[in-house]
């Protein structure tokens, strides 16, 4: 079956951001998320997840420890294992992008 944000599981994060998982195995996960107008995460590092980041819509930056790095419509980028990294959005329109890791995050998030 077909999965999409209408018929998949969602969760809120952050108060004001929704994530929809598109698919929650163990060893992998895709997550669709959506983050509004001056949204963020905190800074964070997963100990053995490798995550991709594929923007769908609008204009997001991830910030690092030493510099950041702008994402538009239709670009991505590549996060590896102990990496601090913060996801946040500072244009005055939602971004919605995609969260692709392997293994899976969950218990494998360190916040700093």
């Amino acid at each position: 079956m077909p999965i999409s944000i209408e018929n998949a599981e969602h969760y809120i994060w952050g108060e004001i951001c929704d994530g929809w998982h598109l698919l929650k195995r163990g060893d992998m996960s895709v997550i669709q998320e959506r983050v509004p107008a001056g949204g963020a995460e905190v800074m964070h590092y997963h100990e053995l997840a490798r995550q991709f980041f594929y923007i769908l819509d609008g204009e997001g930056m991830m910030v690092f420890e030493d510099h950041e790095v702008n994402l538009a419509k239709g670009q991505g980028l590549e996060i590896p294992p102990q990496i601090k990294h913060q996801f946040k959005n500072r244009s005055n329109a939602d971004v919605h992008f995609l969260v692709i890791s392997i293994p899976t995050t969950r218990g494998d998030r360190i916040n700093v």
